[in-house]
């Protein structure tokens, strides 16, 4: 089983430019942080966006629709900003005979505190034992995109009110 990976932006490939003293998503640091885990399972990595996810629009979600879905892997992992993580996994909805996993962070992967490194590993264990469905995996916590919602006071995603 390969394990095929759509990096699409966000905050968890985002870096410093100190001279601007602002963040710009650069190139998917994903592969390294595999393989410093030295994980055991085979993957492929593709980049299909690099945007922060409030700049993300209909026709970006389309296309990592039409990427999930189209690719012949059942596993898969998106990497997606946060603020609109939840929009993109109801997106990917209906998409039935697959099991998709979005996650992100909170801080830059290649920050030294960063939730990043944690979000990817709960992220591969659950692709990997979850039933076909779409999910969101971020602080620990897997959720159904039907029902979570993004503290952004307490920089968390939590069940949303029913």
């Amino acid at each position: 089983m390969t394990i095929k990976i759509f990096t699409t932006g966000g905050t968890f490939d985002k870096i410093y430019f100190d001279a601007k003293s602002e963040f710009h998503i650069g190139d998917t640091i994903i592969g390294a942080l595999l393989e410093e885990a030295n994980v055991d399972f085979d993957y492929e990595i593709e980049t299909l966006l690099k945007k922060d996810s409030i700049e993300m629009d209909e026709s970006d979600r389309e296309l990592i629709r039409n990427a999930v879905a189209g690719v012949q892997h059942r596993k898969i992992l998106v990497t997606h900003g946060t603020d609109t993580m939840v929009e993109t996994a109801q997106a990917l909805l209906g998409i039935t005979d697959k099991t998709v996993i979005l996650f992100g962070a909170m801080q830059p992967a290649r920050m030294r505190y960063s939730d990043a490194m944690y979000n990817l590993g709960v992220a591969s264990a659950a692709v990997q034992l979850l039933p076909a469905g779409i999910y969101l995996a971020m602080n620990g916590k897997i959720f159904d995109p039907r029902k979570v919602t993004k503290n952004r006071a307490l920089n968390r995603f939590e069940l949303a009110d029913s």
